[in-house]
Parts: C-alpha cells; structure tokens; sequence
C-alpha cells in the first residue's frame, strides 16, 4: 500500500447521489491515481520507456492525458485548444518528447494541472450533461455528434486505461504496485 486507506486523497465522505455526481468522481479518482502513480519520481524515472519498441512512458502519460484535457473543451466547446506536444510532423510528440529533463517534467504537470482546471471549469458551466458539442468530434464515425456525459464517460476511460499502464511503469521502476 502506498497510502494508508484513512490518508488516501481519493476517499471522501461525500456520496456521489446523481449521474454528474458519479462521473465528476469517478474522474477526480483516476486522475488523483495518475498523480500517485507517479508521485516521488524524479525526471529520469517519469521519461523510462516502458518495453522496447514502445515509447510509452509515466512523463509520456502525463503529457497525454494533458492533450485528452484540451480535446474535451475543443470537442465540447468548440475552443481553439490546439495540441501542446503534437504536431503534423511528430503525432506521438506527447510521448516522443516526455525526456529526462526536470524542465519538461516541470512544464508538463503545471500544463495538465492547468488544462484539468479548465476542463472542470468548462464542465462546471454546463448544466445539461446532454449538452450536444459546438466543436468538430474525432471521435466516432464520421465526427459523429457527442453529449458532454458521452465524452465525460470516454474521459474517464481513458484515464483508467491509463492508470493501469501507469500502474506496470511504476512496478517496473520501483516496484511499487496497486492502489
């Protein structure tokens, strides 16, 4: 166990009693995960590949799950929230970029920290979880119309997947597993 169950941040006495309720927490959990994960790390240890040839790595994640931030508000509300690590030339610059650079790791937790709070800001506004997107959707066939607990609920699953990921890069780092 990393955390004592009483300490663990993710636990709340708040019962989550309606739909917004359970996908706001839901998500909340998994991105407190993906912060423990990768608590106590220091630069080298986040940009450590996975398994060759993947390049698939806890700095790269962070740098990922920043991108997911952004797609949100310019799929749900149409904001110009252009790619912060991709690019038309390197489209895995999120993971091809997470180095063993304190600066990078530095920029990239302040830039998910920021992208996070406005995505809650932006779903906070909304008070319709059937609210349709007002920006173009890459997701589904043929950018196919998303309400917000649509895309709220492919958020969430993104982020579990890749707290599981998150969860085998630890291990192999350190050892460290669970929670």
């Amino acid at each position: 166990m990393w955390v004592d169950p009483d300490d663990d941040p993710r636990e709340t006495d708040v019962a989550a009693i309606d739909e917004r309720g359970v996908l706001l927490d839901y998500l909340r959990h998994y991105r407190l995960t993906m912060e423990m994960k990768c608590a106590g790390l220091d630069a080298e240890q986040l940009a450590q590949r996975s398994v060759p040839p993947s390049t698939m790595s806890l700095l790269g994640l962070v740098r990922h799950l920043t991108e997911g931030e952004r797609h949100l508000r310019r799929v749900m509300a149409g904001e110009d929230a252009p790619h912060l690590y991709r690019t038309d030339e390197d489209r895995d610059g999120d993971w091809n970029g997470a180095i063993a650079d304190p600066a990078v790791v530095e920029d990239a937790w302040r830039q998910w920290r920021t992208e996070v709070e406005r995505t809650d800001q932006f779903v906070a506004g909304v008070a319709d979880l059937g609210t349709w997107n007002a920006g173009v959707s890459d997701l589904g066939p043929d950018g196919a119309d998303l309400q917000l607990r649509d895309i709220l609920v492919a958020h969430i699953v993104e982020y579990a997947r890749h707290c599981g990921h998150a969860d085998l890069l630890r291990e192999r780092i350190d050892g460290r597993v669970g929670q």
